[in-house]
């Protein structure tokens, strides 16, 4: 519980002191922002500041900080190292200046932004694969939903239909009609179950494993015939939200277009990703306190539990929030499980086609230019969905690409950053290490990993290496050229 207390004052130092420092890099004005200068009433609208945050920190959250946080502490408290460092260094300063950036160009989308630093051939690039991730994001949060809401009742197809059904309605109405009303009540929920798991932390101040007398691997300790993943790089794949999350930088957009001032962008974009990092970082310990924890470990909450270390995450969410919480912990980890990954699909298919729009210049403002797009978008959905269903391990294939797809595009949203920061003069190591970082992490992932490559770990990691070093001399021999052309 030490390691865990000091992690929660890590990150409240780490907003009001760091965060501080990178607004200060940034430097936020009071210039007309996009909200104001091209409000049409469906997607650039002025909203209030704590809808706002509570929508921003929604759409960036989803179940990624509770499921991400539990299957990542199998490792053991390292993962407490990497949400905190990781929040504070990357994640929390990726979102802020992404949307920053966006608020400084218009409301422009992922692809415009990255387009614009590095390059006509990466924007085309990333296009389609941001557009690919996001459809591939709503699919995943149709049928994970679906099945949880078929063990209470009704067939999964149908609920699959019914979450479509609102998809579209939210995808396609204006911003502050459904999600400007129902996010912030699911925001608070999500929270509130958050805030309520920490009290109960604290009051029966849980024996749990600490940094410094369990410093390493402990999965691979616990199970060595089956838990094969080191923690580099297979942790920085499996915490994403609630470190550093490429998919945060297509969400930013939405609350781009709907921020009145950019003085408050450090307690929208960098704030909503602190308390991300807060909630991830509670749930880790929960999850340590499950895998690990002495006494009454998680697992005899399982009747004749056969998974064991392999119990899935939605499964250890219902278990603790239903014995620690009673009822209401019943009810929250419902909303926890089947309304935050709803919310977040809705929100990938809105930015999809924000994004196209964008592209293809077309004015959203009437309903069947809005149309043109969703349709193409939904079928693709509903494909992907139909093979996710027809092949028994389909989820968990779609699930892993997604979470490699969504790192790559932490390391673009990064560089392109880092290249903002060199042209303005400012201080660009705040995001140059972060990209060589993650860098490293997907290239040697993609090496390692069974679902890539699956080199032996003393080719792979020597080759993650090279391509950090290549990293390096492209970025010196670029930052040269850039100097010397200024």
């Amino acid at each position: 519980m030490i390691s865990f207390t000091l992690s929660l004052v890590a990150l409240f130092l780490g907003y009001m002191l760091y965060g501080r420092f990178v607004e200060r890099v940034f430097r936020p004005d009071d210039r007309v922002t996009p909200a104001v200068a091209k409000a049409d009433g469906i997607d650039y609208i002025v909203l209030p500041n704590w809808k706002i945050f509570m929508i921003q920190f929604l759409n960036i959250a989803g179940t990624g900080p509770i499921f991400g946080a539990i299957m990542g502490a199998k490792f053991g408290p390292v993962a407490y190292l990497w949400i905190v460092l990781g929040c504070i260094f990357g994640g929390a300063t990726h979102d802020y200046l992404s949307g920053m950036l966006s608020m400084r160009n218009g409301g422009a989308g992922l692809p415009q932004l990255i387009g614009k630093y590095l390059g006509k051939t990466t924007k085309n690039l990333m296009l389609v694969a941001t557009v690919v991730l996001l459809v591939m994001v709503g699919t995943v949060f149709v049928y994970s939903p679906a099945e949880i809401l078929h063990s209470i009742g009704g067939d999964t197809m149908m609920w699959v239909f019914l979450i479509f059904c609102y998809y579209i309605i939210a995808t396609m109405l204006p911003i502050d009609k459904i999600i400007g009303k129902v996010y912030p009540l699911f925001a608070f929920s999500l929270l509130f179950m958050a805030a309520a798991l920490m009290v109960v932390l604290f009051i029966r101040w849980y024996e749990l494993p600490e940094l410094w007398s369990h410093f390493y691997n402990m999965g691979a300790e616990a199970q060595p015939e089956k838990w094969t993943d080191n923690i580099f790089p297979a942790l920085f794949i499996t915490i994403a939200c609630g470190a550093i999350s490429g998919f945060h930088a297509t969400q930013s957009p939405l609350m781009a277009r709907c921020v009145k001032s950019e003085r408050i962008g450090r307690p929208i974009f960098y704030g909503a990703m602190i308390t991300e990092g807060l909630v991830a970082l509670i749930w880790a310990s929960v999850a340590s306190w499950f895998f690990y924890g002495s006494p009454a470990p998680g697992y005899e909450l399982i009747a004749g539990a056969e998974k064991g270390f392999y119990t899935s995450a939605p499964a250890v969410v219902s278990l603790v929030c239903n014995d620690w919480l009673g009822v209401a912990g019943a009810i929250l980890a419902m909303l926890g499980v089947v309304a935050a990954p709803i919310t977040s699909g809705d929100t990938a298919f809105r930015s999809g086609r924000l994004i196209v729009a964008d592209w293809l210049k077309l004015d959203q403002r009437p309903i069947i230019k809005r149309l043109y797009i969703c349709i193409p978008m939904f079928i693709g959905s509903i494909l992907m969905l139909i093979w996710q269903i027809e092949n028994p391990d389909g989820f968990n294939t779609i699930w892993q690409y997604f979470g490699l797809s969504n790192q790559a595009l932490s390391v673009f949203t990064l560089w392109a950053i880092t290249v903002y920061l060199v042209r303005e003069h400012k201080p660009f190591v705040i995001t140059l290490i972060p990209a060589l970082f993650m860098t490293t992490v997907c290239s040697t992932f993609l090496f390692v990993s069974k679902q890539a490559f699956g080199l032996p770990g003393e080719i792979g990691y020597p080759l993650g290496v090279i391509c950090l070093v290549i990293a390096c001399v492209w970025f010196a021999i670029w930052y040269k050229k850039e100097k010397s052309k200024q």
